[in-house]
């Protein structure tokens, strides 16, 4: 064959598979069309109404434009919450913000949205002069900033701090925690979360090992609270009395009065002056 038909033949099979193929998609049938129009105007609107009807947020009944906006919103928080967590604190407009989560390609009405509505009712997102930065749990910037939370909060007895809450507020977290060292305490609750408590040196005492020994193995799970006061009580140790319930005496009834009243009585000094005119002798009969 020639050459020169073979490269036309190829050149036509190239144009051939770069171009789209619409696919014709048979046409329904007319027992399908009449089942189409018989089905009730309603009866597509009822599922669609049964999920807002239940009273719950449910965004997979939600419409696709909702789901689209909530997502964008989540994107957003979770990487702010990142780069506040990296230690990026300065505040980012809306247009950064989408540029840094290449979200450029949001529409005009959901960009407003998140401007008038999502962004400022968020309780983690603060606006300040037109830009939005983090808002965490805490404000900490560095580990003298966590110790001062750690020892206030110990001190109006607060008790200690949950680690996801220093996780969030407090970038680089792990250094700081470990360049405090012994000056707090980390203890892990029955649900697998870390607490964080102040270890305040100044309160702590020096005890005799012999005596620690002595507290370990003294056994008083089957004695109760008068035995070991009697006991105390026998070796001379009186201390668990303020500890007791204390009985205030009651005070006496006084005893009822015995005989007639005596009352006081007014004007003594006029007894014998006083005239009684109730009955007038000077009228005449």
């Amino acid at each position: 064959m020639d050459a020169a038909l073979l490269r036309e033949r190829d050149a036509f099979r190239k144009r051939a598979l770069a171009q789209p193929v619409i696919e014709k998609r048979p046409k329904p049938s007319s027992s399908s069309q009449q089942a189409k129009r018989r089905k009730p105007a309603g009866a597509g609107r009822q599922g669609h109404g049964s999920g807002s009807s239940a009273g719950g947020f449910n965004y997979k009944m939600m419409q696709g434009s909702s789901k689209y906006k909530f997502g964008v919103l989540a994107k957003i928080v979770d990487f702010m919450k990142q780069r506040h967590q990296q230690g990026d604190t300065f505040p980012l407009s809306i247009e950064e913000i989408l540029d840094e989560t290449k979200q450029l390609d949001v529409g005009a009405k959901q960009k407003m949205w998140l401007i008038n509505e999502a962004l400022p009712n968020n309780p983690k997102m603060v606006m300040e002069d037109g830009k939005y930065f983090y808002k965490a749990t805490f404000t900490l910037r560095s580990r003298k900033g966590l110790e001062r939370l750690l020892k206030k909060h110990d001190q109006q007895g607060l008790g200690g701090i949950m680690m996801d809450d220093i996780q969030e507020s407090l970038p680089n977290y792990e250094k700081c925690i470990k360049a405090l060292g012994d000056l707090v305490i980390i203890i892990t609750r029955p649900d697998k979360k870390k607490v964080v408590f102040f270890n305040d040196k100044s309160a702590q005492l020096n005890i005799d090992e012999e005596l620690k020994e002595l507290w370990n193995t003294t056994a008083v799970d089957s004695i109760d609270e008068t035995k070991i006061e009697e006991h105390l009580r026998k070796q001379g140790i009186s201390s668990m009395e303020d500890l007791s319930l204390k009985h205030v005496p009651q005070r006496k009834k006084r005893a009822g009065r015995k005989g007639p009243r005596k009352f006081k009585t007014h004007n003594d000094h006029l007894t014998g002056v006083l005239q009684d005119y109730s009955q007038d002798t000077t009228k005449p009969s």
